[in-house]
């Protein structure tokens, strides 16, 4: 008996522990900014773990003071907001905290020292040029490790992809930024009004669909040149 009270409360007592935990650990990740979500250095990602497995310490560990792991949670939020502000005002504190890129081809050339530096090895830099589709160190021009560890290529001139205006096609501006307008049967209107259009255009165009209601659309989106797209739900079709 007085062990299934104690595991009632401890069931509680977990629950309140997470709750809180959890609405902590997302004010913190608004305070910390979009920068610390995005991990664009090797630092923004151990701040990220090393947040996330604070709050999990006091959201399961009945044994660990809650008061004491949100203080070590918002201190340690404190800090990298500082540090980013510092990094922001600073070079050299940029250089430090965040590294800088590292040029691992130069002019079709693979660089040694610079494959040092980054501690790549030939079958790292070959899975990662395959990953943006080239096959052949041949094809590169050049090539930066940057500091969150993804590599950015320059290709040759003679590879790269041709544009509108290579080819002298028309190439016109687009008239609006592709936008939701409908999602699950419901009108976005917030999107309308930045777009600066009104719900009886919505209408208008879906009764030219022949449809007659919104709720039979499941999606709908305004496409760079002001067409419509219109996905209906599935039983609607």
């Amino acid at each position: 008996m007085i062990s299934d009270v104690i595991s009632k409360l401890d069931f509680w007592e977990m629950m309140l522990r997470t709750t809180f935990a959890f609405i902590i650990l997302m004010i913190l990740a608004r305070f910390m900014g979009k920068k610390q979500i995005s991990q664009l250095t090797f630092f923004h990602y151990v701040t990220g773990i090393t947040i996330g497995s604070i709050a999990a310490e006091i959201a399961g560990q009945s044994e660990t003071p809650f008061l004491n792991g949100a203080v070590a949670m918002v201190w340690w939020a404190v800090l990298t907001v500082l540090m980013n502000l510092l990094t922001i005002k600073s070079k050299k504190a940029r250089v430090l905290f965040d590294d800088q890129p590292t040029i691992i081809i130069h002019r079709g050339k693979i660089s040694e020292q610079g494959m040092k530096k980054a501690r790549l090895t030939l079958n790292d830099l070959n899975m990662m040029l395959r990953e943006q589709s080239i096959f052949t160190v041949t094809d590169v021009n050049y090539a930066i490790l940057e500091p969150n560890g993804q590599l950015s290529v320059m290709k040759k001139a003679a590879q790269e992809a041709a544009t509108r205006k290579d080819v002298k096609a028309p190439a016109n501006e687009p008239k609006y930024i592709p936008t939701e307008i409908i999602s699950d049967g419901k009108l976005i209107k917030e999107n309308l009004t930045e777009l600066k259009l009104t719900e009886e255009w919505v209408y208008e165009e879906l009764r030219k669909k022949g449809i007659g209601k919104v709720e039979q659309v499941y999606y709908a989106e305004i496409l760079a040149d002001g067409s419509f797209h219109i996905d209906q739900r599935t039983e609607e079709k």
